[in-house]
């Protein structure tokens, strides 16, 4: 399939390469999907959201209640991933992995809550080893249901105060990149906040020894990044498109790729992150994002803006034309 699918791209009405990374997303996606008509089907995002015992210690200039008024931000549509996503008819659903706060129903809003926040790691670790793996599978059931009404396409998302902590451990943990080259200033610190960061998550890195994959995500992530990964797993495993955003989604990624390392021929990396750390975590797992445009919001914005040049290369290997049906003389 790979080489059919390069002839059509190649016989296309253009010189060859012209359309650049299209081309190399065309035959990506033709190849995920195992046809030279390939198709995006409810492109979906799901934002999981979770709260994080770690900032007691004073990791985020946010408070815990924020991640909260956020989440009933997207749910009344006044935030960014709201923007984009109905720019793009991009369907978009929240997910409440974790947040210490009662939400009542909405259309938007599903209700999969492990706990009302994580532990705080400097006391034990984040989660048990039941709450993380019940993360997990619960991940792979929301994906499971959008691939069951027919989505094809699948965005990750996330919101949680703390969380660029978490995912900095994670990272440090797996790459063993040290710690001060994965933290970034999150929500905005100044340089005397980042370097109590720094320290707290040094500290931690030492405290606690995590054997494996599934022990890092329990012992540093939070239930929201726990859920991504699952979903993440569970969208490989039906053979979707996954559109992988952010430095948040990305030390998700991580943890996936060490259960599942073909994980890799199905996703997208839809940007580079201006979260410090980002670039290393691509690099480390051989990822070439689509964008860089200075951006670190979270929240699955990356994936959203990185969705239509990912349908510009199904438009042109759909409906351009080829030399012989134009006819127009090739090179050759």
């Amino acid at each position: 399939m790979i080489e059919i699918l390069q002839k059509k791209i190649d016989t296309k009405t253009k010189p060859l390469g012209a359309l650049g990374r299209l081309e190399e997303l065309a035959l990506k996606i033709g190849t995920i999907q195992n046809t030279l008509e390939p198709k995006l089907v409810n492109p979906t995002i799901l934002v999981f959201a979770g709260d994080h015992g770690l900032t007691e210690e004073g990791v985020s200039l946010y408070p815990r209640e924020v991640t909260f008024q956020m989440v009933m931000n997207f749910l009344n549509g006044g935030a960014a991933i709201n923007v984009f996503c109905r720019q793009h008819d991009i369907r978009l659903k929240v997910v409440d992995a974790g947040v210490d706060h009662d939400f009542a129903d909405h259309p938007g809003l599903i209700h999969a809550k492990i706990g009302r926040g994580t532990q705080n790691i400097m006391n034990r670790p984040a989660m048990s080893a039941d709450e993380c793996n019940k993360a997990i599978e619960t991940g792979r059931s929301l994906t499971e249901k959008e691939y069951d009404q027919g989505c094809n396409i699948i965005g990750f998302g996330e919101m949680g105060i703390g969380n660029t902590s978490s995912a900095s451990l994670i990272m440090h943990s797996l790459t063993r990149i040290p710690i001060r080259d994965c933290v970034g200033k999150g929500t905005g610190h100044d340089e005397e906040g980042l370097k109590k960061k720094i320290g707290i998550l040094e500290a931690l890195a030492k405290k606690h020894k995590p054997s494996d994959a599934i022990d890092i995500l329990a012992t540093y992530g939070g239930f929201e990044i726990a859920m991504m990964c699952g979903s993440m797993l569970a969208a490989r495993e039906k053979g979707m498109i996954l559109l992988i955003d952010g430095f948040i989604a990305t030390s998700a990624f991580l943890v996936a790729i060490e259960i599942d390392p073909k994980i890799m021929d199905n996703s997208i990396f839809c940007h580079i992150s201006d979260e410090k750390g980002h670039r290393s975590m691509l690099q480390h797992i051989g990822a070439d994002a689509l964008l860089d445009m200075g951006m670190r919001l979270g929240e699955g914005t990356g994936a959203a803006i990185a969705y239509p040049l990912i349908k510009s290369s199904i438009n042109f290997l759909n409906e351009m034309a080829s030399f012989q049906e134009a006819g127009v003389t090739d090179k050759d």
